[in-house]
């Protein structure tokens, strides 16, 4: 029984290698898409996240091959019976700092695609316990500990540092995969490095608090006559921090005068564009957070109300009538998610597994959103979007 065990065990995990292929995971030749021109993948000198390519994990470490296959099929096997073969029906955890309401439909999916490339059907076997805060971070320590109580076999916290804390201090053993939009991992002290995370922790990294200063830079493009710009966050913390000074200092870079407004709740929102109205900015740039993200819609009609050009973090403001966004795609994050659950659910030990790094951020313009702005947009910014929307 053991010996077939194990066997099962093994077959799971070479599939998991083979779908790990097809996702990219074991591909060291991918350049770093910053953004597409005219549908060819270049790299942007301007750009370019500093820590290089995709397969260097920026701690001096290069992914090899074979050591990604050694470290799935080992981790699947070596400690019979695997997590796999131990529980039939696993049950996935799901935290989130802000409410799920507002999570896109092409975002769930994704995760549900690459979760099924593993052999992972939602209400066939598997299932997901979902948690959310609602932007009440007091009560994500107690959401956490309620989805360690229920014993899932594996935690996802997208997009928040204080969830992640959470979920970090609630279990050392339960695998944890986070998504982080602008904290560096090993900085924040999530992993050990980023090519070998160690303890029961990796996930999705994009490094995106290097993204503010070029859409300072994007708006420019666009708004040429742009001399003050409004900077629109949360209160800061250590996750927003280093995206607050990045956007700075993009702002000293091009002249402009950067003035801070902060939001901590949706009413603050409203009184936060006011303020910006009232202090005649050309522009605004949002910095990511669950809140505004949840929010999007509340904060692009504000954006039009008071006729402010305004720059996203995200393509699902552009999508609700947004101005322009620049960054990842939610859509692509959730796939990777459900890429790495496939495979900590087939076995694969969270500590051997590279934090992944997203290698392509997309620039989509909404044209109805800028004609209603009064704004022309140049042939050449239209040359470096991604995604045009009429």
């Amino acid at each position: 029984m053991l010996r077939r065990d194990i066997a099962t065990a093994s077959c799971r995990s070479m599939a998991s290698l083979d779908c790990a292929r097809r996702c990219g995971l074991l591909d060291s030749s991918e350049s770093k898409t910053i953004i597409g021109n005219g549908g060819r993948r270049e790299r942007n000198a301007s750009c370019a996240v500093p820590w290089g390519r995709f397969d260097s994990f920026g701690d001096g470490a290069r992914m090899r091959r074979r050591d990604f296959l050694a470290a799935v099929a080992g981790s699947a096997v070596g400690s019979p019976p695997s997590r796999a073969a131990q529980r039939r029906d696993p049950v996935i955890g799901y935290l989130y700092a802000g409410s799920l309401a507002g999570l896109p439909d092409d975002v769930k999916k994704a995760f549900w695609q690459a979760l099924a490339e593993f052999g992972y059907e939602r209400g066939r076997n598997v299932s997901i316990e979902f948690r959310q805060a609602h932007n009440d971070l007091s009560r994500l320590p107690e959401l956490a500990l309620d989805l360690v109580r229920r014993g899932v076999s594996v935690i996802i916290v997208p997009g928040s540092m204080e969830a992640v804390d959470a979920a970090r201090s609630a279990t050392t053993s339960i695998p944890i995969i986070f998504s982080n939009a602008a904290t560096d991992p090993v900085r924040a002290g999530l992993v050990a490095s980023l090519s070998r995370p160690g303890g029961n922790i990796t996930g999705i990294a994009d490094f995106g608090s290097v993204l503010s200063a070029k859409r300072l830079e994007l708006m420019k493009l666009l708004v040429p006559d742009a001399s003050r710009i409004g900077i629109l966050m949360t209160p800061v913390n250590r996750a927003t921090a280093p995206e607050l000074a990045y956007a700075q200092e993009g702002a000293r870079a091009l002249s402009l005068d950067a003035m801070v407004v902060i939001a901590g709740s949706h009413w603050e929102i409203d009184a936060a564009f006011a303020v910006l109205a009232e202090n005649r900015v050309d522009a605004a740039c949002v910095i990511p957070t669950s809140l505004f993200s949840d929010r999007r819609a509340q904060i692009v009609a504000l954006a039009a109300r008071h006729r402010v050009p305004t720059v996203y973090p995200h393509n699902g403001y552009a999508e609700v009538g947004g101005l322009m966004s620049y960054g990842i795609s939610f859509a692509e994050r959730a796939y990777q998610i459900g890429v790495y659950t496939g495979l900590i659910l087939n076995g694969a030990n969270p500590a051997d597994l590279p934090v992944r790094r997203l290698s392509k951020f997309e620039l989509v313009i909404n044209l109805s959103a800028a004609k209603a702005l009064g704004l022309t947009v140049p042939t050449r910014f239209l040359a470096l979007t991604d995604r045009v929307i009429e």
